[in-house]
């Protein structure tokens, strides 16, 4: 289950350049195309002549044409002409709303009379001239809220990302998670450490020593429905750390934006934003090329983790004290999801249902839950 009132990235500009997109959010197919006045546009993607895909067909002067039969829709769903045919009472199909803003398309894949610009989660760095971003996309099957739990529990850097960005140190500086709201917030801060591959690269690019200890940071946030951002950088030791000047660090932000596709696939928009260097354009090629490996490392962890689950679909689970940034996030994901759910009943006039039951931190020790409470 997702919650489908509130806005997910669906593509990049480039993947809408002359042509539409098909891409499934929330288990809902959608055509994506720009429509009149260069404005993109989501429809259904389902012509209403003979069910085709709209998305195999093309747009003509902000027009989509149906690939079948030639049958033209509207940005608003509704069918506008046919060559040697009267359409224009056909029913329309379904229309979404869509924001393009930092680089991204967003869609509300619900109810299109809730969708609110200003829930858009604000994006600074994609609005300076100070900052550079590198990205791509991977289609990944597994649930969303696996790839949220993975993204608030960095502990896996250590095994999954040994050659890049894991280090043991990660396993010995205990996490602390607090909830801001509705974001999640879970840190975790290594001292007088050594820069694993990556980071050496990156002090490399700043200009930096990469062979002398380091301070670094690790600070997640997850905001829903399903955004992770991670502050993520290291210091030259004993200059401040996360507050050290600006001369002796590199620091980034790792983007994740996880759209479901289906209960069981995602859509997974990563990329790093940086505030050193921006007109470097070597260097974010760089970081992209080693952020797009160290994210390929996880993909076939989380598709067989997915299919374990699939497999033995009642086998509880231990949770942990390093786990509290993931289970507070699906209690905010599960509140959305009761309240949608509650919403609905309300309209169709059904009893309101039970709020759905929350699984509770199984702490290693009584001194790692208090910490992890903190």
């Amino acid at each position: 289950m997702f919650p489908k009132n509130a806005w997910y990235v669906a593509c990049t500009p480039d993947e809408i350049d002359g042509k539409p997109l098909g891409r499934k959010i929330c288990g809902e197919p959608i055509v994506f195309y720009r429509g009149k006045d260069d404005r993109v546009a989501a429809l259904e993607d389902f012509c209403p002549h003979r069910g085709a895909p709209l998305s195999l067909g093309f747009v003509r002067d902000g027009t989509l044409v149906c690939g079948y039969h030639g049958l033209e829709m509207g940005c608003d769903g509704k069918a506008t002409g046919m060559p040697g045919q009267r359409v224009r009472g056909f029913p329309a199909i379904r229309s979404y709303p869509t924001i393009e803003r930092y680089g991204f398309v967003w869609v509300w894949p619900g109810e299109a009379d809730r969708a609110d610009p200003a829930k858009l989660h604000h994006l600074a760095w994609a609005e300076s001239s100070e900052w550079a971003y590198g990205g791509g996309l991977y289609h990944i099957q597994c649930d969303y809220r696996l790839m949220v739990d993975n993204l608030m529990d960095l502990t896996h850097e250590t095994y999954v990302h040994a050659s890049s960005i894991g280090q043991k140190e990660i396993d010995e500086a205990p996490p602390k998670t607090v909830a801001e709201g509705d974001t999640v917030v879970t840190s975790r801060f290594m001292r007088n450490v050594a820069p694993p591959p990556f980071w050496k690269m990156a002090l490399r690019g700043n200009g930096l020593a990469d062979d002398v200890p380091v301070d670094r940071w690790q600070i997640c946030r997850f905001t829903p429905p399903s955004h992770v951002l991670i502050d993520v950088g290291v210091a030259h030791a004993g200059h401040g750390g996360y507050d050290a000047p600006a001369e002796v660090k590199a620091s980034s932000i790792v983007v994740d934006f996880i759209t479901p596709e289906t209960e069981t696939s995602i859509w997974y928009f990563w990329g790093m934003a940086r505030n050193f260097r921006p007109d470097d354009a070597e260097l974010t090629a760089s970081i992209r090329e080693g952020q797009g490996k160290i994210f390929s490392e996880d993909l076939e962890m989380l598709e067989r983790q997915q299919r374990n689950l699939l497999t033995w679909p009642d086998r509880n689970l231990l949770k942990l004290n390093i786990d509290a940034g993931g289970v507070m996030s699906r209690r905010i994901i599960d509140r959305m999801l009761a309240e949608e759910q509650q919403a609905r009943q309300a309209r169709d006039g059904d009893p309101a249902p039970a709020r759905p039951a929350v699984i509770p931190i199984a702490p290693a020790s009584p001194a790692a839950s208090a910490q992890a409470a903190a």
